[in-house]
């Protein structure tokens, strides 16, 4: 029986890792991803090692915010506010326009209860497995919570929709159910918009069919990448998960090789994948080959030990290095933007 540590350890390495190895191709269909990598999935993205972007950053402040918070709704929204406000001035390479707009309007005095804007992307998303993960067995606050956090930066019900299958996913997941039908009654659930309810039918029968994660996303029109559309993101690496269940290295591979958003759909999928696996279930040179700092892997595993224990509090970290780390992570992406006007193509 795997321990609620052991999980949560996989969970925040996995998305790390699945961060980390998507960032490098990220923008990249599959087939500039085969011309350019023609050899099995590595880290890429600084001299053979692994740097985390925003999603990564983005389950560390929604994991320090519910430690701050010990589960208080309210005191939740107010803690990831401030985390996002100040993740906001340190000049993340990687933010998406809507959470862009919402830092912004926070900084302007627009309270965390109205500052999301309409919008449909994935970065809420990026926050809640690590929300489903901690309240697996309490699913009207596991609801509250996403709601909270999503709406801190999107307010289309789509974004809302997707963060909660993500959670879900992660509940179910650390409460151990087996049978799948039970998982897509509850995805189901969160929704009746019509498009959603359609692609919860069309996974299932993904699932059953066997089907590899690339025809699956074609079926999305997706043949070309996956967009950050929360529509896109989720349902790709919701099917990512559960085709190759248990088999960490394959499911992240085979997201990444989608092309489009890789690092979010890699790093949802390594997520769900790490939860299930622990991080034994990690390929070992993939773990070992991420060098950020100041949010280090050994920073990740005290996390999630706090997480796990029932008077856990929010670790203490060197966040004054995140400046000149960001500032250093910018120029390694610039080098590798203009890396890409070049051949092949």
């Amino acid at each position: 029986m795997m321990t609620t540590q052991k999980r949560l350890s996989g969970l925040l390495l996995g998305g790390a890792v699945g961060d980390a190895l998507g960032l490098p191709a990220e923008g990249l269909s599959s087939g500039r991803q085969r011309k350019w990598w023609p050899g099995g999935l590595r880290h890429r993205f600084l001299f053979g090692r692994g740097m985390i972007s925003d999603d990564t950053e983005h389950a560390f402040m929604t994991a320090q915010a519910l430690l701050a918070a010990d589960g208080d709704v309210e005191r939740f929204r107010s803690s990831l506010a401030w985390k996002l406000r100040w993740w906001f001035v340190a000049l993340p390479a990687g933010v998406g326009l809507a959470t862009a707009r919402s830092c912004l309007r926070l900084w302007l005095g627009v309270p965390p209860e109205r500052s999301g804007v309409m919008s449909a992307g994935n970065g809420p998303a990026m926050r809640s497995a690590i929300v489903g993960a901690v309240f697996a067995g309490e699913p009207e606050k596991r609801r509250e919570l996403v709601r909270a956090s999503t709406r801190l930066t999107h307010l289309d019900p789509k974004a809302e929709t997707a963060a909660l299958a993500v959670a879900e996913a992660a509940a179910w997941i650390v409460r151990g159910e087996v049978p799948l039908e039970d998982f897509i009654g509850r995805l189901r659930a969160l929704s009746a918009d019509e498009a959603w309810q359609g692609l919860c039918h069309r996974l299932a029968n993904a699932v059953a069919g066997q089907e590899s994660v690339a025809d699956f996303a074609a079926t999305l029109g997706l043949a070309t990448g996956v967009t950050g559309y929360a529509y896109h993101t989720v349902p790709v690496a919701l099917f990512a998960w559960l085709r190759h269940r248990g088999d960490f290295a394959g499911a992240v591979a085979n997201s990444i090789r989608c092309g489009g958003d890789t690092d979010t759909v890699a790093a949802i999928v390594g997520a769900l994948a790490g939860c299930e696996t622990g991080v034994d279930g990690i390929p070992a040179d993939w773990r070992n080959g991420l060098v950020d700092w100041p949010r280090s892997t050994r920073l990740l595993e005290r996390l999630a030990g706090q997480l796990a224990s029932p008077d856990g509090k929010p670790v203490r970290w060197l966040w004054p290095g995140v400046l000149p780390r960001n500032l250093f992570f910018l120029a390694v992406v610039l080098t590798h933007g203009i890396r890409r006007v070049l051949p092949p193509y």
